[in-house]
């Protein structure tokens, strides 16, 4: 049966999952900038591509879902007593969005940890091929970050899914 407690708890999870998002993106892109500023071998140049581009991703989608969390979160408590109709029409439609995303992103990332992990075995005695080793290794790195933070939060947003729809089967 879905509480408010329910809902509380599962945005401030996301809250707090996307801040850390947020730090490791940005850590990402000062790795970036160090890599392109100071250390200016084919290596480095090859880890900064990762670094800058998937950092960037997770900065802004860790900053957009810090920024959501908490009016998403009182709309949804909101919600459960004045309007669970919002619930049910909104909300539960939006999570199984969330849910398929999670499945596309999953292979995505799979995809990326396998091009790095291909990348690593190919050229890491290829002294002429350093750009894509250096590429190779973070893109492996940055796609297992992702691929474990979005498993945990594709954990909890099946099984808040499932408390809504629970809850609205029941009713």
């Amino acid at each position: 049966m879905l509480t408010k407690a329910d809902i509380e708890k599962y945005f401030l999870a996301e809250k707090h999952e996307s801040l850390l998002f947020l730090i490791i993106g940005i850590i990402a892109i000062l790795l970036a900038a160090g890599f392109f500023f100071f250390w200016k071998t084919n290596f480095a140049k090859g880890a900064t591509v990762p670094l800058l581009v998937i950092g960037l991703l997770q900065a802004a989608a860790g900053y957009v879902v810090y920024a959501r969390s908490d009016s998403q979160r009182i709309d949804n408590v909101y919600a459960y007593d004045m309007n669970p109709v919002k619930l049910k029409n909104e909300e539960l439609p939006r999570m199984k969005t969330v849910n398929r995303n999670f499945l596309i992103y999953r292979w995505v990332e799979i995809v990326f940890v396998i091009t790095g992990l291909i990348f690593i075995v190919l050229y890491k005695n290829v002294p002429e091929k350093s750009f894509l080793f250096g590429l190779g290794i973070t893109l492996a790195i940055q796609a297992a970050l992702l691929f474990g933070a979005d498993f945990i939060a594709a954990k909890r947003a099946a099984v808040y899914t499932e408390q809504l729809e629970n809850h609205f089967e029941k009713k």
